[in-house]
């Protein structure tokens, strides 16, 4: 396949999922950011955002894909500085809406000095990149050394990956399903080897681990005893069998 080519294929795709996010951007937090209280979403976020605070408490911190910026604004409240960046115009609007810093831009090529910033954390949106180790390696090229790449990967593995492939694919408007987008799913094992040279996974942490989906949160009783289990359960061996596996790598 000739430079062009490949070229042509990845405007092609950042594109789609330009459109696609944009279109999301509507009613993405239809269930987040407290409308859903004690819900499956604000429970993956939290998990996600302590799972940050270990590494970027006090310290200057990029989100890749930050979306409507929902987990930034939660960010921002113990890194020294926090700032976004984000393919989708329309989520970037909200974004901005919450008065945070970002700005448009693509994860395979981050509009950012080399050595910017002690983390730089991505949820739910290298498994919607196709070309993934430029993305990591874009992110751990703005990590200063000793800093970490924080990287969640969609986990075939998983309740949540065996929901995914024998359900039916979610809507995120009237008219598009989620399946319009691409999506890549990455073992543990296989999203660990994906890391740059000179940077090394040194933690990880399961979400969504025993969780079967997310309605399930709201069955009276039931939500309450699958948060004490996702929490107690997202640092242990059992990591491995999170629909979301997120790994901490550290830059040598």
């Amino acid at each position: 396949m000739g430079a062009q080519t490949v070229e042509a294929g990845t405007d092609e795709h950042l594109r789609a999922t330009r459109a696609y996010y944009d279109e999301f951007s509507a009613r993405y937090e239809a269930r987040r950011g407290g409308r859903d209280p004690g819900g499956y979403h604000d429970l993956v976020d939290a998990l996600e955002v302590d799972f940050v605070r270990r590494f970027g408490d006090g310290r200057d911190v990029l989100e890749v894909g930050c979306g409507t910026g929902l987990l930034l604004a939660r960010i921002g409240a113990f890194a020294r500085a926090a700032r976004g960046v984000d393919l989708s115009p329309g989520m970037l609007e909200r974004a901005r809406g919450r008065g945070l810093d970002v700005v448009e831009g693509s994860a395979t090529d981050l509009p950012f000095a080399d050595e910017s910033f002690d983390v730089a954390c991505s949820f739910k949106v290298l498994a919607h990149v196709e070309d993934v180790r430029r993305a990591l390696s874009e992110m751990a090229r703005v990590v200063r050394p000793g800093g970490h790449v924080i990287a969640e990967f969609y986990n075939p593995y998983s309740l949540r990956g065996l929901v995914k492939r024998l359900g039916p694919a979610g809507a995120i408007s009237d008219r598009t399903r989620e399946s319009a987008v691409f999506t890549r799913f990455d073992a543990p094992s296989a999203a660990a080897a994906l890391m740059p040279d000179g940077v090394r996974v040194v933690a990880s942490r399961g979400v969504r681990i025993v969780t079967p989906f997310a309605a399930a949160m709201r069955v009276p009783g039931l939500g309450r005893l699958l948060r004490g289990a996702e929490w107690a359960l997202c640092d242990t061996p059992l990591a491995q069998l999170g629909g979301f596996w997120i790994a901490a790598a550290r830059k040598a």
